[in-house]
């Protein structure tokens, strides 16, 4: 059985600053990561984050992925990483299950930071698993790692931020986005991500859903339908698109599993996604040496994953006796960096919900 210090559950943008801010502090490290490379969701955005120099504003999620990774590699000593690494459960006397190379391996931790984030949500219509019906991550992953269009026009389902980011970004590669559709009265995400893209010209349709998809061997044609303000479908507002890529951008759900074998408190906070755990100030759970950071503690911006991962891992890492002068500097700065990311109209949902789960 391996032993570490500290164990980080998630090579993304919270797990991935949790291990640079505990190793600097001289934990012992070992980050545990399900993909073949490190940078999570950051490998697949193309897109200039907002916020603050601090959260790497107007800079690319692909390059924050490797500014990270470089800033991970000072602290190498401190360091093991397990890539193509998957925790299949964590028991009872905290000793972990890691499936590698097809090889079951034992880690017990001292404490441990979960920062597994989160998975696309989806709709539930007729044939909706015909192929062609995509979720907006799969979709970048398609165009913005691997170079592939995922069809040469689209719908999108979801006026998000993250909707909106995709459907440019399938502008930009040349395909034809022919409508966005938001079941919401409004538009969801950031005015500017929506601003670029009335501008193309491609229409914004709130107070929508779909109704049917059609095709044989692949969707060829979507059927929407307008919602009244019940969110119930009104009979005869239906009208057709064709269309081969069908984009579902509805929200995340945290993956909370692991926390859930491990006996956190949790509860359900829509606000936040869905059933996230409770926390202290510190992100520490209900289980004492069991933190969490990113979206699996609520689903939030990149940015703000990043911010969190840094505070659970000074956090934990003083909780193991590491110590620096300017600590609780830094972790301020931390708290102080998160409050400025859920200020204003955009964070009060983000806020609502903390409330009901920070102890």
């Amino acid at each position: 059985m391996r032993t570490t210090e500290l164990a980080i559950i998630g090579g993304g943008p919270a797990g991935l600053s949790a291990a640079i801010s505990a190793a600097s502090l001289g934990a012992k490290v070992t980050l545990i990561n399900r993909d073949d490379a490190l940078g999570g969701q950051l490998v697949k955005q193309t897109h200039m984050f907002f916020g603050s120099q601090k959260q790497y504003a107007s800079i690319r999620g692909v390059d924050i992925a490797g500014i990270l990774i470089k800033e991970l590699e000072k602290y190498q000593d401190n360091i093991e990483i397990m890539n193509d690494a998957t925790v299949i459960s964590m028991y009872e006397d905290g000793v972990f299950a890691v499936e590698q190379n097809d090889k079951y391996i034992k880690i017990k931790p001292q404490s441990v930071i979960v920062a597994t984030g989160a998975s696309e949500k989806f709709l539930t219509f007729p044939n909706n698993d015909l192929p062609g019906i995509y979720g907006a991550g799969a979709v970048q992953t398609l165009m913005n790692v691997h170079g592939i269009a995922p069809g040469k026009s689209v719908v999108m389902i979801g006026a998000g931020n993250i909707g909106l980011i995709v459907s440019y970004q399938l502008m930009q590669a040349g395909i034809n986005v022919k409508a966005i559709v938001d079941a919401s009265p409004k538009i969801g995400g950031y005015l500017v991500h929506a601003s670029k893209i009335r501008r193309m010209g491609i229409p914004i349709y709130t107070s929508h859903s779909v109704k049917y998809a059609h095709g044989t061997n692949q969707i060829e044609k979507v059927t929407l339908c307008k919602l009244d303000e019940k969110w119930q479908q009104i009979p005869g507002s239906e009208f057709d698109i064709e269309t081969d890529v069908l984009c579902i951008s509805v929200g995340l759900s945290p993956l909370t599993e692991l926390l859930w074998q491990q006996g956190c408190e949790m509860k359900f906070v829509p606000e936040l996604g869905g059933h996230v755990p409770v926390r202290n100030e510190n992100l520490e759970t209900s289980i004492k040496g069991v933190y969490v950071a990113g979206d699996v503690a609520g689903v939030e911006e990149a940015s703000s994953a990043m911010v969190e991962g840094r505070l659970a891992g000074l956090s934990a890492a003083k909780a193991l006796g590491h110590t620096s002068e300017d600590l609780e500097d830094k972790r301020k700065d931390c708290l102080e960096q998160l409050s400025s990311l859920r200020s204003g109209h955009v964070g009060e949902k983000i806020l609502s919900g903390l409330a009901k789960v920070t102890v």
